[in-house]
């Protein structure tokens, strides 16, 4: 099939990007990668009247390093921020997402910032956000506000961000230096680069004792929304998150999730899953924290 008629817009400023948003009345998008977006014109399940293209806006690009955070811009591409020093180093499980997410090309077009506002509640890179606790700066004719990961995913593909607002960037939380700090990412798809059937993301902080400072485990593919696991990290933060204990924290893992049945898996082997996953995971961050 071919996309339906639509106007383009080779945007040059952010200000073009806002006003034709506001002016679009719910019926302008923008494309930066186009892995998700260009299938579904094609396939006529998106029908904008406008594509506003911010691929030519410089600004919108690149990674920043301040003293408490690491800023992504919205049209980074994947395999650049995979490819970055400072991400390998500082952001690791932001990292080891990113290394599930589809194939090499699929990387090098797709960026961070239309990864989570596309908002597929299988897809990696907004699980470890989540996890991370990072934030997105979105921008409108209003102007700037911020929306944390927590609060930011609705439904299914359905976010925060409104339809005049354009994602501008990610800001990730930076660990305190010296900090023993564990990450690992764990999923399981039909075939190596397919969206994750279920994922598991999860960030460990320990102290000079072995004690668990902070905990962060998030599910994907297992509920609309990908979701912290509050009621496991609640077990594991202020004790020694030993094998047996991160198994007993895990017991009620299944009743807050709530996934659905599809062609691709039941929701009975969807939560046995998200607990195996979220096992290891946990297990893996632990023995990075140690060593």
């Amino acid at each position: 099939m071919k996309a339906a008629k639509f106007n383009y817009i080779l945007a040059e400023s952010i200000d073009q990007v806002v006003e034709a948003l506001d002016k679009g009345d719910g019926e302008a998008i923008v494309i930066a990668g186009g892995q998700t977006l260009m299938p579904m014109l094609s396939m006529r399940l998106a029908r904008p009247e406008t594509v506003i293209d911010i691929n030519k806006i410089a600004e919108l690009s690149g990674i920043d390093v301040a003293a408490n955070e690491i800023v992504i811009k919205a049209c980074t591409r994947q395999a650049e921020a995979l490819a970055a020093a400072e991400v390998r180093t500082r952001l690791p499980l932001l990292a080891k997402a990113i290394a599930y997410v589809g194939h090499q090309q699929t990387r090098n077009r797709g960026t961070l910032g239309g990864s989570l506002s596309h908002g597929d509640p299988a897809s990696e890179i907004p699980l470890a956000a989540l996890a991370m606790d990072a934030h997105v700066c979105l921008r409108s004719a209003a102007g700037t506000r911020q929306v944390a990961m927590a609060d930011y995913f609705l439904g299914p593909m359905m976010t925060a961000r409104t339809d005049n607002e354009v994602l501008l960037s990610v800001h990730f939380p930076i660990p305190l230096a010296g900090a023993r700090v564990g990450t690992a990412f764990h999923e399981v798809s039909e075939r190596r680069g397919d969206f994750a059937v279920v994922a598991a993301a999860a960030l460990i902080h320990l102290d000079a004792n072995g004690i668990c400072t902070h905990a962060a485990l998030a599910i994907g593919g297992a509920d609309s929304v990908p979701l912290r696991m509050t009621v496991v990290e609640d077990a594991l933060r202020g004790g020694k998150p030993e094998p047996d204990g991160i198994e007993a924290a895990l017991g009620g893992i299944e009743a807050a999730l709530t996934p659905g049945n599809d062609q691709h898996a039941s929701a009975a082997y969807r939560r046995r899953v998200a607990r195996v996953l979220a096992e290891r995971a946990l297990k893996d961050a632990v023995a990075e924290a140690q060593k």
